[in-house]
């Protein structure tokens, strides 16, 4: 069901500022009120033309024949008010671009459409890859996208159609529809390279896995949790991406099952990806674990047999130790059968033979 276009009533004017929990809110429902709309000219004068480029601001305005998009890096509330006086978007919409906290989604108005889209940015502080929100509006004649600039391709395509007029035309010279696919596009195809990345990663630490001289438990757990963010930001899109399609044909004369059919095979080959990721890392995570305790138990084996071969020579030792009358003994007199040193030696044979006979046994067993 279409929502209704806020352009479409007239707002009451007993609506008052205080009546809403987002002061925020309030100031942009004045701001629509004495709103100008986009195509009445009013501004023009300070335009500055440079294949129709409007620079103000932290806002990019780039107009190509009958198409304009504006681009907004890392917005404010002041780069909102402009929108809400320009274009008739709701206010919660502009206000859902400056929250941090959105869903990737769609919204279907009258006029325009307004859709929310995460994308993976790594962060090499934590190593863990976070979602970067882009929030555009597409309308007839216009596209409008809000984000905080850390997505490198996409931030810096604004500027390349500025400097270059044909790449301006091979993303403007159509639609705005047609323009809205190849954003989605860039952002689509900035995932690979990451991906890529976390490939590389788990060959690496395959090799750590399997080695016995480095531990490699942390930093399968920190590719585990990645690999899991990254699943988190990239399966959603798979379904915004699908009804985008579909709700986008009406601002575009081009068909575009076809092209947003590229973008799903780059979905699909993707997730593919990662599934075959999270395969590996849960595989590598689990052989960490065995091979790990296949370590301690055979430490533990070592010390076991070591401490029950000194078995027989600490009893026969805290035998003798007791001086009571034993042969051989303090008490009785030493042996000297063969020397000074028979009791020693006959105190080492009565110990060595158990211990011969728990390795025979050790060894029958496989035990050792």
């Amino acid at each position: 069901m279409l929502k209704r276009n806020p352009l479409i009533f007239e707002t009451p004017q007993n609506w008052k500022v205080e009546r809403f929990d987002s002061d925020y809110l309030g100031n942009l429902l004045s701001l629509i009120r004495r709103r100008v709309p986009a195509d009445s000219g009013k501004g023009d004068d300070d335009v500055v033309t440079v294949s129709g480029v409007k620079k103000e601001p932290s806002i990019n305005k780039i107009t190509w024949k009958n198409l304009t998009w504006v681009n907004i890096e890392s917005p404010t509330r002041r780069e909102m008010d402009y929108l809400a006086q320009n274009y008739p978007f709701h206010p919660l919409d502009l206000d859902d671009c400056l929250s941090k906290v959105q869903l990737p989604k769609i919204d279907e108005y009258e006029s325009y459409l307004f859709i929310i889209l995460h994308f993976p940015v790594f962060a090499h502080t934590t190593r863990i890859t976070r979602p970067s929100q882009v929030s555009m509006f597409l309308g007839k004649d216009f596209v409008v996208t809000v984000h905080n600039g850390d997505l490198k391709p996409f931030a810096a395509l604004p500027s390349r159609c500025q400097q270059d007029d044909k790449v301006c035309e091979g993303y403007m010279g159509k639609d705005s529809g047609y323009l809205m696919y190849r954003i989605v596009d860039v952002l689509v195809d900035y995932c690979f390279p990451m991906v890529k990345k976390t490939l590389y990663n788990l060959d690496e630490i395959e090799d750590k896995v399997f080695s016995d001289k480095v531990s490699a438990s942390r930093d399968v757990a920190i590719l585990r949790r990645d690999i899991a963010a990254q699943r988190r930001i990239i399966g959603p899109i798979k379904g915004v991406v699908g009804d985008l399609e579909r709700k986008a044909q009406r601002y575009t004369q081009a068909d575009l099952k076809v092209y947003f059919g590229d973008i799903n095979d780059h979905l699909a080959r993707l997730w593919s990806n990662l599934d075959e990721c999270h395969e590996a890392i849960d595989i590598y995570k689990d052989t960490d674990f065995l091979l790990s305790q296949e370590r301690t138990n055979r430490i533990l084996a070592i010390l076991t047999i070591i401490f029950t071969i000194s078995i027989p020579f600490t009893v026969v030792g805290a035998v003798y130790g007791m001086n009571i009358n034993l042969p051989g003994g303090t008490e009785t007199g030493v042996w000297t059968a063969w020397g000074s040193y028979t009791t020693l030696i006959i105190a080492l044979l009565i110990s060595g033979l158990p211990v011969l006979i728990m390795l025979w046994l050790f060894r029958r067993w496989r035990w050792i």
